[in-house]
């Protein structure tokens, strides 16, 4: 079942990508899936994946990227290839507070065959402003082969200018 974000964001997607449901793509934990129709390859298609959780906890945004690699490694072996913290001026009016760029490669396979992708992962925390105990972490990744990636990096990163706090509707 497809997860909702813990607050509403807003964003674009740059053109050729398209929208997915999340079940349907085998993404049942994303909040929201784009996919690169041009881009498919050897039966890959390169995407973008939003999710995030409430976090009450005190771990650091590199903790919380450190998270994904476990998890990722029920599916194969994965490397870290570069981590980094953003801040605003990547990524404007998402947060005050630096985010993390995580950059993975994984070895993995699809039906039956070995498969590489890399993964360029940004995590995002927004406080709550009521409670500062309480923040919101945005996960966003894109994910391609080594063959895709050069075509839509570009593409993820003009996302990620987009991504927004959503405007609360006004009565």
């Amino acid at each position: 079942m497809a997860a909702t974000l813990p607050v509403k964001i807003s964003f674009s997607l740059p053109d050729g990508w398209q929208a997915a449901p999340p079940d349907e793509v085998g993404a049942p934990g994303a909040a929201f899936v784009a996919l690169h129709p041009a881009s498919v390859d050897g039966g890959f298609t390169a995407n973008i994946t939003i999710a995030g959780q409430m976090r009450n906890d005190s771990a650091t945004m590199w903790q919380i990227a450190d998270e994904s690699v476990p998890r990722l490694e029920q599916a194969g072996t994965v490397e870290v290839v570069k981590k980094s913290e953003v801040g605003t001026p990547d990524i404007p009016g998402l947060t005050d507070a630096p985010g993390v760029v995580q950059n993975l490669r994984l070895h993995t396979t699809l039906k039956g065959e070995p498969l590489e992708l890399l993964q360029s992962q940004v995590y995002l925390g927004m406080e709550d402003v009521r409670n500062t105990a309480k923040r919101a972490v945005i996960e966003l990744v894109l994910t391609a082969k080594p063959s895709q990636m050069a075509e839509v990096l570009d593409d993820f990163k003009a996302f990620l200018r987009t991504v927004r706090p959503a405007e609360e509707d006004s009565d």
